[in-house]
């Protein structure tokens, strides 16, 4: 059975025909419209597949006039292999590399293709804050009040209807509204979690968990992962046999950094693999809104029976990061999990909840999605064109499926923290693929933030290959 989704299959047509020459360099390929129409898919699907055709350096696009071979066209670039972290756990210490990362993050002279941020001229705050100062006008004095957890009930309301539409059977009162993503994920640890304890977790993952472990005292047993299938469930099972592991943590959903999405059939698994053993699954889904397929993925909360897997999401990746909005619905942890809130942070605030709440009933989230998929499947397939084009030979990059970042595995021996100091003199910021492991792995590999790609920033890949060169990469 063919597991590939549509516009993936639509795509290898499309290469094929490209590489037998029956659609010769420099010629148009057929509109999307046209290839929609012969092909009975939606306009949509035909997108994500020139976009991923573009990624390959096999296609181009032309302002106001359409798709077209290149005129070199390349061969597809391969992936970086399924990671191989270390086999033992291992103690978790990444705050100075996050601490510096961060601060570059805040500077406006860099060109932003390190932290994980979405762009903020997506982000629709000229809207939410008028609803929050419409809200506020309307509420007076009681929109200053504390909402106790386990959160604003409108904003529940409507996460939970979103949430059917995934598959996921939950009620307003299943979910807990939290200070964005991270703290959900903290306090689902912590509410199962105790110092000292092993956690299971995807290799690589994105820093913010690891400094969650790290803060808490736990240990990471990293597992290995493939870039475009996720964690494997081979090697995540032999681990739970021969480690006393407490919980397991996954980004089902466009892994952070590799952009992986897991089959169904894989989060299904997932789930009974782990119901089977009792241990918990805290599920990190806060970029599964921003998939390039036509339907949203589910998450492998949609899979559980049991109450295990402790669901954790925000809009900040997807939406508005400042607003600081997220919620986590624990399954059977609820009690747990509210009191942790409390006893954490009280109380969300109120305007945001409102505002986004409002924001979702009237439909203007549906309609920011569409927009912000569209544009980040393009600023992906853009950057990684970039890259292919500038980089030295001997370089594995990732095709995500979804969100905005971009895995480089550089050539070998090449230390991506030097070249991340480099770039910082260049003007541009990147993330060195050490802060991605707590064994230091991923030497050899950076992360890139398409998010606010622009083709006027074309002059930093060429940089960033040249500082690859000189490093020893090619």
């Amino acid at each position: 059975m063919d597991r590939r989704l549509k516009y993936e299959r639509l795509a290898e047509e499309i290469a094929h025909l490209i590489r037998s020459g029956t659609y010769q360099p420099g010629a148009p390929v057929p509109s999307v419209r046209t290839l929609a129409g012969q092909k009975g898919l939606s306009v949509s699907t035909v997108l994500q597949a020139y976009y991923l055709l573009e990624a390959q350096g096999l296609i181009q696009v032309r302002a106001r006039s359409g798709f077209y071979v290149s005129l070199a066209p390349r061969m597809a670039t391969p992936e970086p292999d399924i990671s191989t972290p270390a086999l033992d756990p291992a103690k978790v210490s990444v705050r100075e590399l996050v601490t510096m990362l961060l601060q570059d993050a805040l500077n406006p002279d860099l060109i932003p293709l390190g932290a994980a941020y979405p762009d903020p001229d997506l982000s629709e705050a000229g809207k939410l804050n008028r609803l929050m100062a419409a809200i506020a006008r309307d509420m007076g004095n009681r929109s200053g009040r504390y909402d106790m957890p386990p959160g604003c009930e409108p904003l529940r309301v409507q996460i939970a209807r979103r949430a059917a539409a995934g598959g996921m059977d939950l009620a307003p009162g299943d979910l807990i509204t939290t200070c964005g993503c991270t703290e959900a994920v903290n306090i689902c640890l912590r509410a199962v979690c105790q110092p000292g304890d092993t956690v299971a977790l995807e290799s690589p993952i994105c820093m913010d968990t690891l400094q969650a472990l790290e803060t808490l005292g736990l240990r990471a047993l990293e597992i290995p992962t493939h870039p475009r299938d996720g964690i494997s469930l081979e090697a995540l099972t032999f681990a739970l046999d021969n480690n006393p592991v407490r919980a397991c943590l996954v980004i089902s959903n466009f892994n952070n950094p590799l952009g992986s999405l897991m089959p169904e059939a894989h989060k299904k698994e997932l789930v009974e693999i782990l119901a089977r053993r009792g241990v918990p699954l805290i599920e990190n889904d806060i970029f599964g809104d921003l998939g390039f397929g036509e339907q949203r993925p589910p998450a492998a909360k949609a899979f559980d029976r049991r109450g295990l897997v402790m669901l954790c999401s925000s809009f900040s990746k997807s939406l508005f990061p400042g607003f600081r909005v997220g919620w986590t619905a624990p399954g059977r942890f609820l009690s747990r999990v509210e009191w942790l809130k409390y006893t954490t942070t009280t109380a969300t605030a109120t305007l945001p909840q409102l505002a986004l709440a409002e924001f979702m009933a009237g439909g203007g989230f549906q309609q920011h999605l569409r927009r912000a998929r569209k544009a980040y499947a393009q600023r992906l397939g853009s950057i990684r064109q970039a890259v292919i084009r500038h980089f030295p030979k001997g370089i594995r990059v990732t095709r995500p499926a979804g969100g905005f970042l971009l895995w480089v595995q550089l050539p070998p021996g090449t230390d991506s923290l030097e070249l991340y100091k480099r770039a910082l003199a260049s003007g541009i910021a990147i993330t060195p693929g050490h802060l991605f492991s707590a064994s230091d792995r991923y030497r050899d590999f950076i992360r890139l933030n398409a998010a606010q790609w622009s083709e006027e920033w074309d002059w930093a890949m060429r940089r960033l290959g040249r500082l690859t060169v000189e490093l020893g990469g090619g």
